[in-house]
């Protein structure tokens, strides 16, 4: 039997998918679970990690004035939000569909419980709380950035 036909035979869990994106979402650990080692999007989000974390430290070094940093840290806050996103989508999909998408052949049934809930409202509660705080910050940096370019010009 081939590699390819023994991984679609796996029993994947639901609340260990929602679990590995929560936690490791940003590395794509929930994309290699589900889909293993060759899944694009896995490698895009450990990609996309790679490239916000220079961002941030530019943004820290520079206190939010770098373009550079701006555009760099970008990607890791998209594949980080996304991986909120995903522990949540993948938490509140009702078991039936789980099981019919990744688990037809297995023979297996999921039954989640109480911890893919918890995943799950930790996922909205952190993920809001990231989205909110980055889009306050751009903002902050944005409206400070235009009176400063207001000083400069009435001297």
């Amino acid at each position: 039997m081939s590699s390819h036909a023994l991984s679609s035979v796996r029993f994947r869990s639901k609340t260990i998918t929602a679990a590995l994106a929560f936690f490791f979402g940003s590395l794509g650990a929930h994309r290699f679970y589900l889909h293993g080692p060759r899944d694009v999007f896995g490698w895009a989000h450990i990609v996309g990690t790679l490239i916000g974390i220079p961002g941030v430290l530019l943004l820290i070094a520079t206190e939010r004035a770098s373009i550079a940093g701006w555009v760099l840290v970008m990607p890791g806050a998209i594949s980080l939000l996304a991986a909120f996103l995903a522990a949540i989508v993948y938490g509140l999909r009702p078991d039936e569909k789980w099981d019919a998408q990744f688990n037809a052949d297995t023979g297996r049934t999921s039954r989640s419980g109480w911890t893919v809930i918890f995943v799950v409202i930790f996922s909205l509660l952190i993920g809001a709380f990231l989205l909110m705080t980055g889009l306050a910050l751009s903002f902050q940096t944005y409206f400070e950035s235009q009176v400063e370019a207001a000083k400069a010009l009435s001297q």
